[in-house]
C-alpha cells in the first residue's frame, strides 16, 4: 500500500529533492572546512563522483549517505532534509527548475548558470521574474474587485451559520462510517480506503503541473497528486480536499463566488474527516468543563497542522461549547489571509468589506508573537479593543519561505475556559481606524513626510486589495520609526 509520508527507504522522489540533498551536503562539507577531494579520501569516493552529487546529478546508495553522514559529523536526516541550507540555495534551486519548465523555455533564453559568483540579489530578480510570468500567464477567472466581494459575502454566510454546516458534517460521518473509523488520529490505510470507496485510485508523479495541488481524472477515475507537501498543506488533506469535492457532488463552478464556496466546503470536509465531530466534540466538552481548552491538544490528537486545529475549533465551538470566537490567519508585517468572527471583532476591511490583504492592528496577538522571545511557542494575550477585550492564543506555524501566525481568540468573559487565560500580556488597540498603529505619529509625520522614498515589497496575495498609501503596500509608521531609530 503506497504511504504519504517520506519513503522509510531514503529514496529520491523528485529532481528537486536531488538538488536540495546537492545543495545541503555542499553547505555541509564546506561548514566542515573540507574540500572535494578531503570528503573523497574520507569516504572512499573520487572527487568527480561528489561533484555529481552535489550538483543533483546522481542519486546516492544508503551506504554512501551513511558514510558521508560520519565524515560530515552529522546525521542521515541532516542530509536528507527537504529543507535548501539557506535563502541562497533556496534560490538556486528555484533557478535552476524555473529554466526546465516550458513557459520560461518558449523566451528562447540562453541558459543560465547560477555560479558561486552570482549575486544573490540577480538570482532573486530571476526567481522573481519567472513568479511574475506565472502569475501573467495565468487566465484570472475573477477581477480582484470581484473576488474580494465574493469572498467577503461568503464570510457573512459562514457567520450567519456559525460557520457550522451540518450537511458537511453528515457527509464526513457517513464516508468514516463505512470505511470502519473508530476513534483517534486518521491512518494513511484509512484514508486510502475513503478514495477506494469512492472509487478511486491514487498515482503519485513528479511532473504535475506548478499551478495545482491534484488533478482528478475522473473519466479512468485516478487522482494524480504529489508525495510532498505544498505549503501548509499535506498530501493527506490534498487528497481529502479533493475527495470532497466528490463526496459533495460539485460540478464545474459558475463563477468565482461557486468556484470559492466549492473550495471552502471541500476544506472543510477535510477537517471534519481528520478531525471528526463524532468523537472531537465529547473531546472538546470535557476539556472546556476542566476549564482547559487548547488548540493544541486538538492539534495533537488528531495529528493535524495547528491552523487545521483551530479552524476546526471554530466549525464545532458555537453550535457545540455555546461560544463565539475568531480566527485569522496572517504574515509577519500584519497582513490578513484568512480571517472569521463570530463574537463582535472588528477586523479592518477595504471598501468592498473584504478582509483578506488588509493589515492589521501591531498590537493584536497575531502581529506580537511575531516580537515574543521564542515565536514558535504558544503565545497568550489579552487586547483591549474600541468596546471590548478579547483574549487570544497565537501559534506560529514554520513553513518553507514564509512564517504565518495562526490566532484564536474568544471576549474576556470567555477566557476562563481556556488554557492560558493566566497569562499576564495585555495589549491595547484602537484599530481598525488607524489612530494607534497604522499612522505615524504626528511629529514623526511633520519630520520625515516628503523626505522619503521606500522600495515596498510585493503583495501576492490573490485577494489583497491594494492599499491607498503613498506608496502602496508600505507601513509609513514603520519606516518613519526606522528612520526615527537610525537618525543619529
Amino acid at each position: 500500500m503506497q504511504d504519504f509520508a517520506a519513503e522509510e527507504d531514503r529514496s529520491f522522489s523528485t529532481d528537486q529533492d536531488l538538488l536540495v540533498f546537492g545543495q545541503r551536503l555542499r553547505h555541509l562539507r564546506r561548514t566542515a572546512g573540507l574540500t572535494l577531494v578531503d570528503l573523497g579520501e574520507r569516504v572512499g569516493r573520487a572527487p568527480s563522483q561528489l561533484s555529481l552529487l552535489e550538483n543533483g546529478h546522481r542519486e546516492p546508495k544508503l551506504s554512501l549517505l551513511r558514510s558521508l553522514a560520519d565524515a560530515l559529523g552529522c546525521t542521515v536526516d541532516d542530509l536528507m532534509s527537504k529543507k535548501p541550507p539557506n535563502r541562497r540555495a533556496e534560490l538556486e534551486i528555484a533557478v535552476e527548475q524555473a529554466q526546465l519548465d516550458p513557459l520560461y523555455q518558449r523566451l528562447s533564453l540562453p541558459p543560465l548558470k547560477a555560479g558561486k559568483r552570482m549575486p544573490t540579489e540577480a538570482l532573486e530578480h530571476v526567481a522573481g521574474l519567472y513568479e511574475e510570468l506565472k502569475r501573467r500567464e495565468t487566465k484570472q477567472v475573477a477581477t480582484p474587485e470581484e473576488a474580494r466581494k465574493a469572498n467577503a459575502q461568503l464570510r457573512h454566510t459562514m457567520r450567519e451559520h456559525g460557520n457550522y454546516f451540518p450537511e458537511i458534517e453528515k457527509a464526513a460521518a457517513e464516508i468514516l462510517d463505512k470505511v470502519g473509523y473508530h476513534g483517534g488520529a486518521l491512518s494513511e490505510g484509512v484514508i486510502q480506503s475513503i478514495a477506494t470507496h469512492l472509487g478511486y485510485g491514487l498515482r503519485f508523479v513528479n511532473d504535475l503541473p506548478r499551478s495545482v495541488r491534484s488533478v482528478t481524472d475522473m473519466h479512468h477515475q485516478r487522482i494524480f497528486l504529489r508525495r510532498e507537501s505544498l505549503g501548509m498543506h499535506s498530501p493527506r488533506t490534498i487528497l481529502l480536499q479533493t475527495l470532497g469535492h466528490l463526496t459533495l457532488g460539485h460540478s464545474q463552478p459558475r463563477d468565482f463566488a461557486d468556484f470559492l464556496r466549492q473550495r471552502v466546503e471541500a476544506n472543510y470536509f477535510a477537517a471534519a474527516v481528520l478531525v471528526p465531530e463524532k468523537t472531537a466534540v465529547p473531546f472538546l466538552q470535557k476539556a472546556k468543563a476542566d476549564r482547559d481548552l487548547a488548540v493544541e491538544d486538538l492539534r495533537d490528537v488528531y495529528s493535524v497542522s495547528y491552523e487545521m486545529a483551530a479552524h476546526r475549533f471554530t466549525n464545532l465551538a458555537t453550535q457545540y461549547l455555546d461560544l463565539v470566537c475568531h480566527f485569522v490567519r496572517n504574515d509577519e508585517t500584519g497582513i490578513i489571509y484568512k480571517a472569521y468572527e463570530n463574537d463582535g471583532l472588528v477586523f479592518p476591511t477595504d471598501a468592498s468589506g473584504a478582509i483578506e490583504g488588509q493589515r492589521m492592528c501591531r498590537h493584536w496577538a497575531g502581529r506580537q508573537v511575531f516580537a515574543s522571545p521564542d515565536r514558535y511557542s504558544t503565545y497568550y494575550q489579552y487586547t483591549d479593543k474600541p468596546g471590548a477585550t478579547h483574549w487570544c492564543v497565537a501559534h506560529v506555524d514554520p513553513s518553507r519561505g514564509r512564517d504565518f501566525a495562526i490566532t484564536l481568540g474568544v471576549p474576556y468573559t470567555e477566557s476562563r475556559w481556556f488554557r492560558g487565560r493566566d497569562t499576564t500580556n495585555h495589549s491595547q488597540s484602537k484599530c481598525p481606524n488607524g489612530e494607534c498603529c497604522q499612522r505615524p505619529p504626528a511629529d514623526l509625520a511633520n519630520r520625515w513626510q516628503g523626505m522619503v522614498w521606500p522600495s515596498a515589497r510585493a503583495h501576492s496575495h490573490v485577494l489583497a486589495a491594494l492599499p491607498s498609501d503613498t506608496f502602496p503596500g508600505v507601513d509609513e509608521a514603520d519606516v518613519y520609526r526606522f528612520l526615527e531609530d537610525h537618525d543619529a
